[in-house]
């Protein structure tokens, strides 16, 4: 019934329409050589087309209707010539200056709204899904001549096979198909990489990238030129590194992706970097803090001034900590401004500046601009020079609270950082609030969670951590034995461990004195500071991570 049946067996199952057992049973009774299960299951009644095509279309963020091929009028059939038609599967429906709304052909055929948009220069195009017969009544109508080979591509094409449609109709499906997959099994980025023999495609899923099945070598150069067309880069230019982006509906879910293209040996690299925007969503519950560390952290988000800075190294979520902050303390008696490069995600009710260098509209220039708008709170996507550094810590003495990053290993060295990239102690010392060192570590998966006796070996290495610190050797750990629902990873999700570095007066006087960064930490130990690993082996005895994972991220990291 559809070009990729098995996904959509899984959306219904998922859905309640279906359930293990009838789809198992469906399969085992196909009789037919070009029968699927889908097809069994609907002859059989267990569902009906409406209810396959309405979930697919839900899914797509579609619109399913019934068609009237005698209410389509001329000027639709105008719309579109009769190639274009069965080139991508689509039947015009409604049409006028600015829009054209099309029915598919094929029900997963939501690849083709990119390319037309592409071939008709811009239109806006919408798509809706409608019974088979349907669209054939009304493909019969515009298009009498083409209507048996062009309604074939339901029945007979299948996303893997690039010879039933021809290269660019494979390469089209290929290439979302790639996009789309991602997105279901939840990835944070797309890795394309040309390779000698083989076009790799890998998923960084929960921190781990995965190799997924390559597309056929000989569709490299097609499928790169795609993404790039999608992304709006230069397709002729392959010898510099380029940037794009690009902007899809998935699910209902506004989807965002930072697209980048480096030059390399057997081709063009490209990375996209999936932005979604239900991340915004997330509280500071979400992000796996224990309740001392978040009732800390919401006092210090809370402040009425200062320098708050998350730190850790790249695709610790960093940028994801300080969303959920502003989200936090967002509220209407409050102004806020962000600086970022590039702006991520768009928030309701805060004011983004994207930098912009190629007219002069760095970090520091931005910062300097968006001070004479009076905000209560300003965010500055990342810390990276002496000039934004000292503007930041001079906004907090004047009375704005200013959140940012920086790259460092531990909390404390936060100030060591800002020391040798220039910035007077006493300004250090007196603005700074607080820095939050973080990582993330894949979360146990609960559905396969099971308990154990931890080994001899691993009681050694935790009674060695857990020397000189507050942490203690659990009795019981956990781990994920492995499901389908997470891959068989026995991870599905990430949590952060965090270490939250305070500035007070005795810090302050050592800051001020260019005291190391091994005796700030150790007058926040003092304090009451929990370091990374001690935070982690809390939540590996509480059963949310693994004893690897939070060795993984900690190895370089002292006590």
């Amino acid at each position: 019934m559809t070009s990729n049946d098995e996904y959509v067996l899984q959306l219904l199952t998922e859905r309640g329409y279906l359930t293990a057992e009838q789809v198992q049973t469906a399969a085992s009774s196909m009789k037919a050589e070009n029968e699927t299960t889908l097809d069994v299951l609907v002859a059989g009644g267990a569902l009906d087309e409406d209810t396959v095509l309405g979930t697919i279309a839900d899914q797509f963020g579609l619109k399913y209707c019934h068609l009237d091929a005698s209410a389509i009028n001329e000027e639709a059939a105008k719309a579109i010539s009769a190639d274009i038609a069965k080139k991508y599967g689509v039947v015009p429906v409604v049409a006028d200056e600015s829009s054209v709304t099309v029915a598919l052909i094929d029900p997963m055929g939501y690849d083709a709204v990119d390319s037309l948009r592409y071939v008709l220069s811009g239109k806006d195009v919408q798509t809706v899904l409608s019974p088979l017969a349907e669209v054939k009544a009304a493909m019969a109508k515009l298009y009498p001549s083409e209507e048996e080979s062009t309604v074939s591509t339901r029945d007979e094409e299948g996303l893997g096979d690039a010879a039933a449609v021809g290269d660019d109709g494979a390469v089209i499906k290929l290439a979302n198909m790639i996009i789309t997959t991602a997105i279901k099994m939840k990835a944070s980025d797309i890795h394309i990489e040309p390779m000698e023999k083989e076009f790799r495609v890998r998923y960084r899923i929960d921190g781990a990238l995965r190799k997924m099945d390559s597309p056929p070598k000989r569709l490299q150069g097609a499928i790169l030129s795609r993404f790039k067309i999608m992304s709006k880069m230069k397709i002729s230019e392959k010898r510099i590194p380029q940037d794009g982006r690009i902007q899809i509906t998935v699910g209902g879910r506004d989807l965002d992706l930072r697209v980048s293209s480096v030059p390399t040996n057997h081709g063009e690299s490209i990375v996209m970097r999936i932005l979604d925007k239900s991340n915004l969503s997330l509280g500071l519950p979400q992000l796996g803090f224990l309740s001392d560390d978040q009732t800390t952290f919401e006092k210090l988000i809370k402040l009425p001034d200062g320098v708050v800075l998350v730190t850790g190294p790249t695709g610790s979520g960093k940028t994801t900590t300080l969303y959920a902050c502003l989200g936090q303390i967002n509220t209407p008696d409050k102004k806020l401004i962000t600086v970022e490069d590039p702006v991520e995600y768009q928030m309701s009710g805060i004011n983004q500046v994207q930098v912009n260098k190629d007219v002069g509209l760095d970090f520091s220039a931005a910062l300097r601009s968006i001070l004479r708008q009076a905000p209560n709170i300003v965010m500055i996507g990342e810390i990276r020079d002496a000039e934004t550094a000292d503007i930041a810590m001079e906004a907090a003495l004047t009375g704005h609270l200013v959140f940012s990053t920086l790259h460092t290993n531990d909390a404390p060295s936060a100030v060591t950082r800002l020391l040798d990239i220039g910035v007077k102690p006493f300004l250090v010392a007196s603005a700074l609030r607080a820095a939050m060192a973080q990582r993330l570590v894949r979360a146990i998966c609960e559905t396969c969670k099971t308990s154990y006796t931890p080994t001899e070996r691993e009681i050694r290495m935790l009674t060695g951590l857990a020397s000189g610190t507050n942490a203690t050797v659990p009795d019981t750990m956990y781990h994920g034995a492995g499901c389908d629902r997470c891959g068989k990873t026995g991870y599905k999700g990430r949590k952060g461990i965090f270490e939250i570095f305070k500035v007070d007066d005795t810090i302050q006087r050592l800051i001020f004195d260019h005291a190391p960064a091994t005796l700030l930490r150790q007058r926040a130990r003092e304090m009451g500071m929990r370091t990374l690993r001690e935070d982690g082996m809390l939540k590996v005895a509480s059963g949310m991570t693994s004893l690897a994972e939070v060795l993984r991220v900690t190895m370089g990291d002292a006590n």
